[in-house]
């Protein structure tokens, strides 16, 4: 009898987590393809960075106005929409010869993508009840852990007996896939939001600086909230920025072989791995505020550590350390997040502050390469692993506040004057 209830308590959760796998998996063999596909077109390095600046600014661009639209709209169907859209112009993707259509379809993927992570999100917060958000996410971090060792295997293999090309058309296969899966689930919503008046079902831009200010009204309302979102998008930008110059720092300031910083990238997979199957087993005993607060100082440790090595081994120490901690602190705060905001202004708020950790990006990410070229790269990861570490201990004493206890245990009374 209890086995039937756990069963049918995570039956949905369950379909859900295999769509997101697969989701993942494919999301990582077509990025890796198109890298290919760019560099055998134009034989250029620049070339394919301009694709991760096209992710970019096609996420500044979503994340502007997406919100407005995902609060107001089915989240299950916008998410199938959303899957066959991307599937659709992933398969149009090999047709093209010139590297500016291409940028242009990437753009548009990339909308698609960014929007079904903003809905996926809300969805989720809705299907999944309080008591299995945690466990959820931890089983969700062990997925993405997963397709972040495997997809890229599943690519090389791909290369190996076909082209690019056909790994491309794997992950419109997956896509498509996951929107059948979708199709499956639950309706959460049961009638989409009828609006007001039909000016506010419009995406103007009115509308946009009406959702803008209640998100202002909100960060002002719930601070404390809104803190802990700051300070570790925070972690986020300087992790990201601190990585741009990873491979840079690894064969340049510590002279290793690319054999040898592939090794270390193998070692970080690892280290996600083992702690996403750490995270997934301890997650009930260990409390939402510490997973996110300790997790994050254990994460930016390791980038200390890594960016004070001199040798391949404390390298190697530093890149498990920072991968094995990051399942814990992401899982922590996924769960805090989607039990003190509010499910019905989730998108406007994820979306809106997700364009500012985008922004921050680009600016750091900048900042730390024009430095590595004038100044030096070790100095540069030294600073940004210190920079991290003190964030992450800003985050920590946020995190383990005695009189925010109830905030990480269940979720606050948050009022309807938004």
């Amino acid at each position: 009898m209890r086995l039937q209830k756990l069963l049918e308590t995570w039956r949905y959760p369950s379909i859900l987590l295999f769509s997101i796998g697969i989701s993942s998996v494919g999301s990582w063999i077509y990025f890796i393809a198109l890298n290919l596909i760019v560099l055998n077109l134009t034989e250029s390095a620049l070339a394919v960075s301009g694709l991760y600046i096209i992710r970019a600014l096609s996420t500044l661009f979503t994340n502007i106005w997406s919100g407005s639209l995902i609060d107001r709209l089915n989240k299950k169907y916008l998410m199938i929409t959303l899957d066959i859209a991307q599937s659709i112009f992933i398969v149009l993707l090999p047709f093209f010869s010139s590297l500016g259509l291409i940028y242009g379809m990437v753009f548009i993927i990339t909308i698609a993508s960014s929007m079904y992570h903003s809905t996926s999100i809300t969805y989720i917060t809705k299907l999944i009840p309080m008591r299995q958000r945690k466990r959820f996410n931890s089983l969700r971090s062990l997925l993405d852990s997963g397709a972040f060792v495997t997809g890229p295997a599943i690519a090389g293999m791909m290369f190996t007996l076909g082209s690019p090309n056909m790994a491309i058309y794997i992950n419109a296969g997956a896509l498509l896939l996951s929107a059948l899966i979708t199709i499956r689930m639950p309706n959460v919503e049961s009638t989409v939001k009828v609006e007001k008046s039909t000016e506010t079902t419009r995406i103007s831009f009115k509308l946009l600086k009406d959702d803008w200010k209640l998100v202002i009204r909100f960060s002002r309302q719930y601070v404390y909230i809104m803190a802990v979102y700051l300070l570790f998008s925070m972690m986020i930008v300087m992790m990201t920025a601190t990585d741009s110059l990873e491979a840079a720092f690894a064969t340049k300031v510590l002279s290793l072989t690319e054999g040898e910083y592939g090794v270390l990238v193998s070692i970080a997979g690892a280290g996600v791995l083992v702690g996403s199957l750490l995270n997934a087993i301890i997650v009930e005993k260990i409390p939402t505020s510490w997973m996110i607060g300790m997790g994050s100082i254990i994460t930016a440790g390791g980038y200390v550590l890594l960016s004070a090595s001199h040798t391949f081994l404390i390298a190697a120490v530093g890149f498990f350390t920072l991968s094995f901690a990051t399942a814990f602190a992401n899982t922590g705060f996924y769960t805090f997040y989607q039990n003190n905001i509010p499910v019905d202004v989730m998108g406007r708020i994820v979306s809106l502050y997700g364009f500012i950790e985008a922004f921050l990006i680009i600016i750091f990410t900048v900042i730390f390469g024009i430095s590595a070229e004038l100044i030096s790269i070790r100095f540069v990861v030294v600073s940004g692993a210190c920079i991290m570490l003190l964030v992450s201990i800003a985050l920590f004493i946020c995190n383990v506040q005695p009189s925010k206890d109830k905030l990480y245990t269940h979720s606050p009374e948050l009022k309807d004057s938004l």
